[in-house]
């Protein structure tokens, strides 16, 4: 098989990293460009160890550090287009690269380790600093729908001590929405079966009519969600959960959610 045709379903990933990345489509491919040259004149090759999704971002890696330092001199933040890459950009490189690697294009931390040339416990503390700074910029006001007080109390906790507030706990349905009539939150995390019987889907589908917010779903009940219906989430955390998977899923739903005009109630 040739280099091309192992690469090639990669390439629109890696373009898409590039991209966030460097906070420039243009730029982004430049880099990718500039990746694929060399490993097509023998400058780089593919390291046989790894897939070839891991090797070819592991080569855009070491391109990209070669002069990529240039770019943290762009500017001010308003020169970027959208929230997002301004974030991004305020992160520090190395962090900004295991932060997106693991978040955005899904790669396990060993592999995102092996593309940055870092040991495990270097990556963990990279998407740890990436993680704090995120969480300090998007303290936000936070609606739990949960109707169990042991699991609500945790999941609150685990809020709090990012920094973002609790504004409601609702048990119900008819609770959440009394909720959002009062204040609306910035970030919402529901389960799916309530206390009444109610469905946290049907509550979460009343509050995406009126208000754009992330949502995140802890459930017991994944496979109520994968209906391809919507809401389908995008954040979706099994019980029994990790604080740390709550944790990382908290700071990837506020970084990466556009913000717009919340809408009006009809």
């Amino acid at each position: 098989m040739s280099l091309l045709a192992r690469l090639a379903p990669h390439l629109p990933y890696v373009r898409r990293y590039a991209r966030a990345l460097t906070g420039d489509q243009a730029t982004g491919d430049h880099y990718v460009r500039v990746a694929l040259e060399a490993l097509a004149a023998g400058e780089r090759t593919l390291e046989d160890s790894l897939t070839p999704r891991v090797a070819l971002y592991h080569v855009f890696h070491a391109i990209w550090c070669t002069s990529g330092a240039q770019l943290e001199e762009r500017g001010e933040d308003d020169t970027y287009s959208d929230d997002p890459t301004r974030r991004l950009m305020r992160i520090a490189p190395r962090s900004r690269q295991a932060f997106l690697l693991t978040a955005l294009e899904g790669f396990t931390p060993s592999e995102a380790a092996q593309i940055l040339d870092a040991d495990f416990a270097e990556l963990e503390h990279l998407i740890s600093a990436a993680q704090t700074e995120i969480d300090a910029e998007l303290a936000t006001d936070v609606l739990i729908i949960e109707d169990e007080p042991v699991i609500a109390a945790d999941i609150e906790a685990l809020v709090t001590e990012l920094g973002h507030t609790v504004v409601d706990i609702a048990a119900t349905r008819t609770e959440a929405i009394d909720s959002i009539n009062r204040k609306t939150p910035g970030l919402v995390l529901a389960d799916i079966q309530l206390a009444d019987g109610s469905s946290g889907i049907d509550a979460v589908k009343d509050i995406l009519a009126r208000h754009d917010v992330p949502v995140i779903f802890i459930t017991a009940f994944p496979e109520r969600l994968l209906t391809g219906e919507r809401p389908e989430p995008t954040f979706l955390i099994t019980k029994p959960f990790q604080p740390e998977t709550v944790k990382a899923a908290i700071g990837q739903a506020l970084f990466f959610h556009p913000r717009k005009a919340s809408k009006q109630a009809a």
